[in-house]
């Protein structure tokens, strides 16, 4: 395959994943387009980064050092994309916490957050233990 062909197909690639829901590119994240330095970016865009599914929070041209991993006024991780998903817990950060009834795995258990605006770890602060 030639390099031209090969970059046309990863445009169509990028493209395409627009049309999945968080829950399904969640499954496969490197199909959505690459954070870009210089990029344009508007709020709801999805960028894989490190491997990792980030939403765009704010409209912004990419920065040095404002990648989704440091930059959390302007992204998020995506962690439940609907109420169907139980992920493992990840430590969320303020801009995008857990909400009241998003259920996690953790250290072998299943949690529920009992609470709104939930940042804390499973078993110290706002969780409930389901199983």
């Amino acid at each position: 395959m030639k390099l031209s062909e090969a970059v046309r197909y990863r445009a169509a690639i990028e493209k395409a994943s627009e049309s999945l829901a968080d829950d399904e590119l969640l499954e496969v994240p490197n199909l959505a387009p690459g954070w870009a330095l210089n990029g344009s970016y508007a709020p709801g865009n999805r960028v894989c980064f490190d491997g990792i599914l980030y939403k765009c929070l704010q409209e912004h041209t990419a920065q040095p050092g404002w990648t989704p991993a440091a930059a959390p006024s302007l992204w998020t991780r995506v962690l439940i994309p609907d109420g169907n998903t139980v992920p493992e817990w990840v430590q969320p950060e303020s801009t995008n916490p857990y909400s009241k009834g998003d259920r996690v795995l953790h250290n072998g258990n299943l949690w529920e957050s009992i609470c709104d605006g939930n940042v804390w770890e499973p078993g110290v602060y706002g969780w409930e233990v389901i199983s």
